[in-house]
C-alpha cells in the first residue's frame, strides 16, 4: 500500500501540534511566577484552607492544610505590601503548627487528639488573609507590570 507522501504530513502535523501544546504549556507555567499569578495562587491555598477548616469538625480525618504556594514563593513576594506579608507569615506559621499536630496524631493513631484539635483558631486569620489578598489583588489587577510579558509562538516560549 502506498500512501503517497500522507505519512510525511501526518509527522509534520503532530510535529506543529506538539510545538502549540508545548508553548501553551510553557506560557502558563510562565503566568504562575508573575506578582499576579503567586497572589492568585496563595489566594486559592488560602480558600482551600477555609474550606478545609469548615469541614475539619465533620471529617477530622481530614486532608493537611495547603502550605505549598507559601513555602514556594515566600521569598519572591517582595512587590506585596509589608502588611499583607506579615498577615500571611503568620497565617501560614499557625497552619503549619496545626499541620504539625495533624502529623502526630497520625503517627501515633490517637484519634482523640486529633478531635481535640481546634482549628477554629485558624478562621480569623485566614479570612483576613483573603480579604487583604482580594483587596490587593482588585487594586493591581489592571497594573500591567503584574502581568507576565506578551509573547507569541515566535517570540518567546519555545524559541527564545
Amino acid at each position: 500500500m502506498d500512501f503517497g507522501g500522507i505519512g510525511g504530513t501526518v509527522v509534520v502535523v503532530v510535529l506543529m501540534v506538539l510545538l502549540v501544546a508545548a508553548n501553551m504549556f510553557l506560557r502558563f507555567r510562565r503566568g504562575e511566577n508573575t506578582p499576579l499569578g503567586m497572589a492568585v495562587s496563595l489566594l486559592s491555598a488560602v480558600n482551600k484552607n477555609i474550606k478545609l477548616v469548615e469541614n475539619f469538625k465533620f471529617h477530622w480525618q481530614s486532608k493537611k492544610f495547603k502550605t505549598g504556594k507559601w513555602e514556594g514563593n515566600k521569598t519572591k513576594l517582595h512587590f506585596l505590601p509589608q502588611e499583607l506579608l506579615t498577615t500571611l507569615s503568620h497565617t501560614f506559621a499557625m497552619v503549619e503548627g496545626f499541620n504539625e499536630k495533624m502529623d502526630a496524631a497520625r503517627k501515633y493513631k490517637s484519634d482523640s487528639y486529633m478531635a481535640s484539635v481546634d482549628v477554629d483558631k485558624l478562621k480569623a486569620p485566614l479570612a483576613e488573609s483573603k480579604q487583604e489578598l482580594e483587596e490587593w489583588l482588585q487594586v493591581n489587577i489592571r497594573n500591567p507590570e503584574m502581568h507576565p510579558k506578551r509573547r507569541g509562538l515566535f517570540s518567546g516560549g519555545l524559541f527564545r
